[in-house]
């Protein structure tokens, strides 16, 4: 009855269709043009992707800091090493370059040789001072020699923050203004103003200066992604057409499927501008995702067509029967698609659940327009000539079914024993993979700017902060000698983890007051003894309460302390055990009745977001898997289809985790999507194998053998052209020179040919051998509706 109705509703959608061709063209055209008027409403991701929820107990702690002591994300960096520098013309013009950078009002302070201050002792206000570093402008060798011998020795307080004592490289410490780092105008700054100036300066000293920090990485990153989206839209278009028409030999059929997947992209845009939603890694993965899933469909809708056409050459029919026909298949593959994306909605993760959201809603738009547009173009041209329909009887095609054919009539054994054989390699390979929470993983490491990660990375231990938060829990107990010496105990900690950066914190100013107080001797660079400590915090103090010298270690109560380190990239494995060595140094040292100490920052917020999201994506899969399954429960009623009809799907998708175990891929956030993703697509075989061994079940009297391989010659053909095209589709993602796009593409490529030949081969084979199980009233009950309406004889020209 179901079925009936069905038919009868695709029935009325073909007239309806047909009878409007040109009232929907119009319709079409509007909604275009309204898109098209979004895009200027699309954002550009400005601020670092928080793979945490807003509630989540570490965000908050993140968001607590960032309240006490403003955006850490703040800083740029500058450095040159090169003994060049170290001439008067040069070093002159190092210092103009700060000079020039503080000037703008995007900047707040600039920290370099130009203006650093020495902290110094005045004896008669019994106070401390800070006095220029650079008194006068060095004319000669000899002076500036002067000058960088008394910083590198006498200045330990600025060692690993203005210069490396070893290499004798030079940095300045840009601090932007923290209202401006999380919107466009840090973009442009750095695009444009500091690009131009730093180039003006290279260009002037033949100096070479490395360009670093978060403000600076995520800019040209998200730039990256920008100059990408163009590339791979192209790429997208380039390669699906030139398969399509390698399969067709059909200019019309080719720029008809263009046309529509062109459209498409340009809903996707319009879409990601309506809803506001920012471009991410992830959204800029949309538009070619749509034009590789939007060809299936092309594909489906015109071979029926032309197939009908040889039947009987009647065009009007032949469009009907197209609509009525695989309108209903297509919207069911389009559907599962869908749902592999729809899954990523009910994730936490704002960033995929926006990926999620638009993703699944451009997929049933992609299946919208091509149901209209092609069949309505179609019936306004002629019919397709001889030609064009050549490649319905393409020679290698029918061996390549005819082999696939072979293998399922002779090899089934051989066929399981493969299966059951990758199925054990992979086991083995899933328990070798790591799960990766680097922020820099995949970025671009031919980029220049990530070659300059890596040299500050090596000269000044690492560029993601990790920030260690004290709450002493009474006012004023930063200071207290006992809280001070806790906080160096733990700085030397940090500072025997290779990993990590020196820390800075109010002790480093605590040890430079006491060495100010010796006349600047380096040796007195450490914290007051207790018979010293009672003069010396007098005066630092008092000198703290005039030039407000503790705001960026102390918050204005006293109360709580900051200390900062910078953390290599790492493997997460590492990153975790350099967590709970901290936490078990902290624990040890702090008191838990007495102080309050936490760790956030950036780095570690993207270590427990990318194990969170891990977590979420494994559930969405699990989901992903629980909704088809249910799908296949509705379509065919039986338990034991449900669990022939998985198989294939799933097996794919382990041989690719046990790849990429052995390979070395991790567990990260563009990995673990390939699993929803390509099992939403693969499922779209099974589903038109199935429905087509279904319907020839009824057609040959629930012959099974004779069913298996009618439908393995009629639908082999269709999921050959398909999932070539979507292979090589995928493909297009590995010119990306981000990691993780590029392992998305191949990973997702190699499972969707996996899933082929698991659905031509082992899908049959299982049919096959589970004969007399699968030959039941269960199975052989009317479907609750039918994706491919019963075949018709063949007519002649006069029936409509």
């Amino acid at each position: 009855m179901v079925a009936k109705l069905t038919q009868g509703f695709w029935a009325k959608i073909a007239r309806i269709i047909l009878r409007n061709r040109i009232t929907i063209l119009v319709l079409l055209a509007i909604i275009t043009i309204f898109m098209s008027m979004q895009w200027d409403k699309m954002r550009f991701s400005n601020s670092q992707a928080n793979l945490l929820p807003d509630h989540h107990p570490v965000n908050l702690e993140y968001l607590s800091f960032l309240k006490q002591f403003g955006e850490e994300g703040n800083v740029v960096v500058l450095a040159v090493k090169d003994s060049s520098l170290f001439t008067p013309e040069k070093f002159n013009r190092w210092n103009k370059l700060s000079k020039q950078l503080g000037a703008f009002p995007e900047v707040d302070f600039v920290l370099s040789t130009d203006n650093l201050q020495e902290l110094v002792k005045d004896t008669v206000k019994q106070e401390f001072v800070m006095q220029p570093f650079i008194k006068q402008t060095p004319k000669t060798k000899k002076e500036v020699d002067s000058l960088t011998n008394h910083l590198f020795n006498d200045l330990p307080f600025y060692d690993n923050l203005i210069y490396n004592k070893k290499s004798h490289t030079i940095r300045s410490v840009i601090y932007l203004d923290k209202d401006i780092v999380n919107t466009s105008v840090r973009k442009d700054f750095i695009l444009e103003d500091l690009s131009t100036l730093v180039k003006n300066f290279e260009k002037e000293t033949g100096l070479d200066v490395r360009i670093s920090g978060m403000p600076y990485i995520r800019t040209m990153n998200s730039q990256n992604i920008i100059d990408e989206i163009g590339k791979f839209i192209l790429a997208a278009l380039g390669v699906t057409s030139l398969i399509f028409f390698f399969f067709f030999r059909s200019f019309r059929a080719t720029i008809i499927s263009m046309f529509v997947v062109i459209i498409g992209v340009m809903w996707a845009f319009g879409i990601l501008g309506l809803l506001q939603y920012e471009i991410t890694v992830l959204t800029a993965l949309i538009p070619p995702l749509i034009i590789v899933i939007g060809i299936p469909n092309c594909i489906f809708l015109i071979n029926k067509y032309q197939q009908e056409v040889k039947k009987h050459g009647n065009q009007a029919l032949s469009l009907q029967r197209v609509i009525s026909k695989i309108g209903n298949a297509t919207l069911m593959t389009n559907v599962t698609t869908a749902s592999g994306f729809a899954t990523f909605i009910i994730t936490d993760s704002k960033l995929l659940k926006e990926f999620g959201i638009v993703a699944s809603i451009n997929i049933i738009g992609i299946f919208v327009l091509s149901l209209l547009i092609i069949p309505i173009i179609y019936s306004f041209m002629s019919l397709p000539k001889d030609k064009h329909l050549k490649h319905l009887n393409t020679k290698w095609i029918e061996t390549f079914v005819s082999w696939m054919e072979r293998i399922v009539r002779e090899r089934r054994i051989t066929v399981y024993i493969v299966s059951i054989a990758l199925l054990v390699a992979s086991i083995i390979g899933i328990y070798q993979i790591d799960i990766s929470g680097s922020p820099i993983e995949d970025m671009p490491k031919k980029a220049e700017f990530f070659q300059d990660i890596r040299f500050f990375e090596q000269e000044f231990d690492g560029i993601m902060p990790v920030e260690i938060v004290v709450d002493t829990e009474r006012p004023k107990g930063v200071l207290k000698p006992t809280t001070l010496r806790k906080m160096d105990e733990l700085g030397t900690v940090i500072n025997e983890i290779p990993e990590l950066s020196r820390p800075v914190s109010v002790v480093d100013l605590v040890k430079y007051s006491k060495q100010a107080f010796y006349s600047g001797i380096p040796k007195y660079y450490q914290l007051p003894t207790s018979q010293e400590n009672t003069f010396i915090m007098d005066v630092a103090r008092k000198s703290a309460d005039n030039g407000n010298l503790l705001s960026s270690f102390v918050d204005s109560t006293g109360q709580v302390a900051r200390m900062t380190t910078y953390m290599k990239d790492v493997k997460t494995s590492r990153m975790e055990t350099i967590e709970a060595k901290l936490k078990e140094n902290i624990d040890k040292i702090f008191p838990s009745d007495r102080y309050k100490v936490t760790m956030t920052g950036s780095a570690l917020l993207f270590l427990k977001g990318t194990k969170y999201l891990v977590k979420n994506l494994i559930m969405s899969l699990a989901l992903a898997i629980g909704l088809i399954a249910l799908f296949m429960a509705y379509l065919f009623r039986s338990f034991r289809m449900i669990v022939i009809s998985l198989i294939p799907n799933l097996l794919p998708l382990v041989i690719t985790a046990g790849v990429m175990g052995f390979v070395g891929v991790p567990i990260k956030p563009s990995t673990i999507l390939v699993f929803s993703i390509a099992f939403g697509i693969s499922v779209d075989d099974t589903i038109h194998f199935l429905a087509k061994y279904r319907q020839e079940l009824t057609s040959n009297h629930w012959r099974i053998k004779k069913s298996v391989y009618a439908a393995l010659r009629e639908t082999g053909v269709s999921m050959f052209y398909t999932s070539i095209v979507l292979f090589f589709g995928f493909s297009v993602f590995i010119i990306s020179s981000f990691g993780g796009t590029v392992a998305l593409g191949a990973l997702v490529s190699a499972t969707l040919l996996f899933a082929m030949l698991a659905n031509l081969i082992l899908l049959p084979s299982l049919l096959l051998s589970l004969e007399r199980s699968i030959a039941n009233k269960q199975v052989l009950k009317e479907p609750q509706i039918d994706i491919l309406p019963k075949e018709e004889p063949n007519i002649t020209d006069k029936e409509e």
